[in-house]
Formats: structure tokens, C-alpha cells, sequence
């Protein structure tokens, strides 16, 4: 019997039917984040972030699965950028544990933690990989979480005197640079419904750690400006695109305070200088106009160089009277096709794209997430077919093509993720990574996709070198 095909045959099912819509100077990169990938929790000098303690508490993640070891990136980085090198990638999302490099949360940087970003940064460089390091991906320092964690308004202010520190290591070895990832999900997981670190339910604390954590994004912005400012700084928030269930006005308005909730709480004050109205509205009854000190709109809205996206789903929402504080409730659009039961419709991210640079910022836009979880498996050939994923690219890369053309400011794409990983409360359950990670060895093992991305990356540099010897002439 003639064998299957492998990974690496399976790199021209699918096309991006815009790829000459993206600009020469596109950026195409991969993400991870530390607590995921690094491992070596014990090493190093480290101390425990929230997500060791919630990963340590039984009933918490799936299988009391932790990043203890995760994927080992500690010890495998240079193999890891060797691979990624192989895999033609151009640029690299990653994030510095924040209990890496200050374990207390405050006082100088640890010493063996600066050196392995160094290394990494370096190793980076010497690969022609450009880097895009976020600083706060959800790995709050244990200590700072016992001083009240992020509904207390002064781990903003130990959030930029730790901006500041690992400025004056590392400015010279990035230009581009997050201040904070997915601050929705750091605010209503961690402290609203308890799903994420830290694991409190708290609907007030979750309202003030939002609004904290947009304070200490502009706080850390003017870090950048006073210390760096040759650099480029933005923030990543996570933005949903929602549609009503039915043309009612009831679910209209659903959809409206669902927006607020879930997107303008985090894009209105960084995008356009205040909370709207209805969000405000929305929040005062957990005591929101009283978390705003004088001066912080302004901190907040200071200028950023670039938006940073993250997107995965449409939901379905629909008003129903007592259903939470907003009353109503919602579900994933269909078709939910990955394993998390997440929708796959690319317009979606078309809609987000559209929606950004047209109501809320004229400023290049980074899709720094981007990307579906399947049930992924090494078959008997040694080879990760993950045909449904290539699909997934192929068509949300068309779209993100589209967007372009019709005005987005759409400068990167970063795909989630480089490697399958620790995916938090899923634990290693759930697979994201064009590279299949075997936990109990350690391989690493391309899957049709990362081929596939590899030959779009190739096809978009020689698609730019056509055009170019074409205008010569």
C-alpha cells in the first residue's frame, strides 16, 4: 500500500487568494508566551507567578497539569530558534516572565534571568528573526498578587519601574514592543470568573484590575518615551466580533453592552481618550468613576506607535432579562470547529480589522494572535497532517488580505502559536502549534502548516521581487 503523503507535501492544498494584497514590508512572525514555553519554573533564580500557584491548586487546570516544565524552551531555545530559522519565519512574538526577571515584583532585575533574555534577543538577532516582546503576559509576580494583585491600583505603578528596568537591559536588542497582552482576559478570567490566574470571582475586583491595567499601560508607554524613545511600543487586546441572534432591538442593545464589556473598556481610553458613555454605565455599579483618578485618561491615551490584535471567535449574543450584570447571554457562531469550540468564520477577523482602523485608530495594526486549536496527531508515517489548520490560515489570511484593500492598516500577522504548549486551564490537552510538541520527549515535529506558512512567506518575498524587477524594467 503506497504510504501517506508527508508533512511537508502538504503545503499547496490551500491559497491566500489576496497575498498581493500585503504590503512589501509585511511582517510575518510566530508567538508564544513564557509561562507556556519556558519551563525550568525552579530555575534561574525565578519565582512563582499566579500561574504557578493557580496551576498548583488541585481542580484548577485540566489534569493538574502546570508549566513546570511546559515545553522545555529554557533549555531548547537555541533549537528552537534554529528550527523556527529552518521554518523561514522573519519575526518572533514573545513574552519576558515577569517572575523571571524581578521574582518580588519590585528591586533590582535577577541577574540570571536578564542573561537568558539576552541570549535568546541575541540569538534572535544573529538569525535575521526580529523580535516583538510583550512584557506583561500574564505571569504577575506571587508577591504582588498577595499586596492585591491588579484591583490594587499600585501594581500599575511596580509595572512600570519594572518597564523601566528591563528597558535599560534590553532596549538595544528589540525595536518593537507590547506593554500588556489580553488585558480583558487578565481582569474578568483572573479576578471576575475565576477560569484564570489568579482564580478569584470578584465581578469589582475584575472592574478595577481593567482599569488598572489600562493605567499601567499608559504608565509604562511613558516609560518607553522617557528611557526609549527610538522604540515602538502598543498594546495587544483580544477583540470579539459579535452579532446579534436576532434583528430585535432587545438583542441590537445586547450586543451594544456585550461590545463595551468585552472590546471598548479596553480600545476607548488607549484609542480615543475616555470610557464611552456606556461603558461607564455599564460599570458604575461596581464603583468604575471612582477607580479614575485626575490625570489617568490622559496617562492612557498616550500615543502608541502601533495596535497590537488578537482574535479568535464571532459570538452570538441575545438579551435576556437577569442573565449577569449585562442580562443577556451568548455563544460561539457557528460553525464552532476547533476543539475548543471556538467559530471559524473569517470574515470575522475582516470585521475587527475593518472596524479598528475605521472607528478607532489610524495606526499600523499587528495581529499578534491568530490562529485554531485541532486535534492534532502524529500518524504512523511520523507526519502532523493538520489539514483543518492550513484551511483555517488560507482563508483568515484572505481575509486579513481583504481588509487591506479595503483600508485596514494591517502591518504583521503572528500566527498562534510557534509550538504546541502549556494552553493554560486546558493544560497540554489542547494543541495550537504549527509545530507538534511530543511532552514526554521533548521532539519537535513540523506539521503541514508550519510547511505551508513557510512556503507563503517564501511566495510573498518572491511575489515582492517580481513586482520590483518588474518596475526596474
Amino acid at each position: 500500500m503506497k504510504s501517506a503523503p508527508s508533512a511537508r507535501g502538504q503545503v499547496s492544498e490551500h491559497r491566500v487568494e489576496t497575498l498581493k494584497d500585503f504590503p512589501s514590508d509585511f511582517i510575518w512572525g510566530v508567538a508564544t508566551a513564557a509561562y507556556q514555553v519556558e519551563g525550568a519554573a525552579n530555575e534561574g533564580g525565578r519565582g512563582p507567578s499566579i500561574w504557578d500557584t493557580f496551576s498548583h491548586t488541585p481542580g484548577l487546570t485540566l489534569n493538574a497539569d502546570n508549566g513546570d516544565i511546559a515545553t522545555d524552551h529554557y533549555h531548547r531555545w537555541e533549537r528552537d530558534l534554529d528550527l523556527m530559522s529552518e521554518l523561514g519565519i522573519r519575526a518572533y512574538r514573545l513574552s519576558l516572565s515577569w517572575s523571571r526577571l524581578q521574582p518580588n515584583g519590585h528591586g533590582p532585575l535577577n541577574q540570571a534571568g536578564v542573561d537568558f533574555y539576552r541570549s535568546l534577543l541575541i540569538g534572535l538577532k544573529k538569525r535575521g528573526i526580529q523580535a516583538l516582546v510583550t512584557l506583561y503576559h500574564w505571569d504577575l509576580p506571587q508577591p504582588l498578587e498577595d499586596l492585591g494583585g491588579w484591583p490594587n491600583r499600585k501594581t500599575a505603578y511596580s509595572f512600570a519601574d519594572y518597564v523601566s528596568l528591563v528597558l535599560m537591559e534590553f532596549s538595544g536588542l528589540a525595536t518593537d514592543w507590547i506593554t500588556i497582552n489580553e488585558a480583558w482576559c487578565v481582569s474578568f478570567l483572573g479576578y471576575g470568573n475565576g477560569a484564570h490566574a489568579p482564580g478569584r470571582k470578584n465581578m469589582g475586583d475584575a472592574v478595577a484590575a481593567a482599569h488598572h491595567l489600562n493605567l499601567a499601560h499608559g504608565l509604562a508607554v511613558a516609560r518607553f518615551r522617557e528611557l526609549a524613545p527610538q522604540l515602538r511600543v502598543g498594546i495587544t487586546n483580544i477583540i470579539t466580533d459579535i452579532i446579534p441572534a436576532s434583528e430585535s432591538e432587545e438583542d441590537a442593545l445586547a450586543v451594544e453592552r456585550l461590545d463595551a464589556f468585552s472590546n471598548r473598556l479596553f480600545l476607548d481610553p488607549v484609542c480615543l481618550g475616555d470610557y464611552s458613555p456606556i461603558v461607564r454605565e455599564i460599570f458604575n455599579q461596581f464603583g468604575f468613576d471612582e477607580l479614575i483618578h485626575d490625570g489617568d485618561l490622559a496617562i492612557i491615551a498616550v500615543p502608541n506607535d502601533f495596535t497590537g490584535v488578537n482574535h479568535y471567535q464571532r459570538v452570538v449574543a441575545w438579551a435576556e432579562d437577569g442573565a449577569g450584570f449585562l442580562n443577556l447571554r451568548e455563544r460561539p457562531a457557528e460553525p464552532a470547529a476547533t476543539s475548543l469550540r471556538w467559530s471559524v468564520l473569517p470574515d470575522s477577523l475582516y470585521n475587527v480589522l475593518v472596524r479598528l482602523s475605521r472607528d478607532f485608530t489610524p495606526l499600523p495594526i499587528y495581529v499578534t494572535e491568530s490562529g485554531a486549536c485541532f486535534d492534532d496527531y502524529l500518524d504512523p508515517n511520523g507526519d502532523v497532517i493538520d489539514s483543518e489548520r492550513v484551511s483555517y490560515f488560507s482563508r483568515y489570511l484572505t481575509a486579513v488580505g481583504r481588509a487591506i484593500r479595503d483600508g485596514a492598516n494591517v502591518k504583521a500577522y503572528y500566527a498562534w502559536s510557534f509550538l504546541d504548549n502549556f494552553e493554560w486551564a486546558e493544560g497540554y490537552r489542547k494543541r495550537f502549534g504549527i509545530v507538534y510538541v511530543d511532552f514526554r520527549t521533548q521532539d519537535r515535529i513540523p506539521k503541514a502548516s508550519a510547511y505551508w506558512y513557510r512556503k507563503l512567506i517564501a511566495d510573498h518575498e518572491g511575489l515582492q521581487l517580481e513586482q520590483e524587477s518588474t518596475a526596474v524594467q
